[in-house]
């Protein structure tokens, strides 16, 4: 298994040497539910609209600029977001960090206390509690349906997205993390 690993690092690495192969080389690194990201021919602008940090802080995407982020948007009635939430953790503790982190956004009118529930019997414990109450962000972003993850590039535009749950802590969502991160670095 990490031999696979490895080699799915390294081929990435070597697919995003080239900026201008990131596009080509993350269709390429798809398998598995990553099947079902959509990646854009070209990279598109994100939504302006705030969000809030769990204790009512503003935030906005462009707080996250020179990150590579994958931007999730969820809510405690979710199956499919209960589903994927401890696979996102697992990709946010295994590669988050400057280069990359995972921004959980609660959509909707979530009660504080079942999104702290959900987090804690799923076990998850590396992720922000972050909401959009009034689902300005959801709506700027079009967001139709739950979950729905955005994958957001350091220059802050969208450059793949997924509709329903995926296996984010799967090879081929480490390799196309991984792909981005070193696309970035060079």
């Amino acid at each position: 298994m990490k031999l696979v690993w490895s080699v799915a690092l390294y081929t990435a690495l070597g697919l995003c040497a080239n900026p201008g192969v990131a596009g080509p080389a993350i269709e390429e690194l798809r398998d598995g539910s990553l099947k079902k990201l959509v990646v854009h021919s070209e990279p598109k602008p994100v939504a302006e609209a705030g969000f809030e940090s769990f204790e009512g802080a503003p935030l906005s995407l462009a707080d996250y600029r020179g990150k590579v982020v994958l931007l999730n948007f969820w809510a405690t009635w979710c199956a499919p977001c209960r589903k994927e939430m401890p696979a996102l953790d697992a990709l946010e503790t295994d590669l988050g960090g400057e280069d990359f982190q995972v921004v959980t956004v609660a959509t909707g009118r979530q009660p504080a206390a079942a999104m702290r529930r959900f987090f804690e019997e799923e076990g998850v414990t590396a992720l922000p509690l972050h909401r959009d109450p009034k689902q300005a962000l959801a709506r700027e972003m079009a967001v139709l349906g739950l979950p729905v993850s955005v994958l957001i590039d350091r220059d802050g535009n969208e450059i793949a997205r997924l509709q329903g749950d995926a296996e984010w802590d799967s090879e081929s969502a480490r390799a196309i993390i991984a792909a981005l991160i070193a696309d970035g670095e060079s």
